[in-house]
């Protein structure tokens, strides 16, 4: 039971050292992540295209 109850204690108080991001640094991250994923479709259609053109041309 005490061990219980110093991990109890211990998550408390690690629970009060987070430090959340405020909404602009989530707004900013989240508009990076989609323009990266956007870029990356982009890419992958690209070089998906290309493979495929050259594949039919061979065969």
């Amino acid at each position: 039971m005490k061990k219980m109850l110093e991990f109890i204690k211990s998550v408390r108080a690690e629970w009060f050292k987070i430090v959340w991001p405020s909404r602009d640094d989530v707004v900013h991250a989240t508009i990076m992540i989609l323009v990266f994923s956007a870029l990356a479709t982009l890419f992958l259609f690209l070089v998906d295209s290309a493979l495929n053109a050259i594949v039919g041309w061979i065969f």
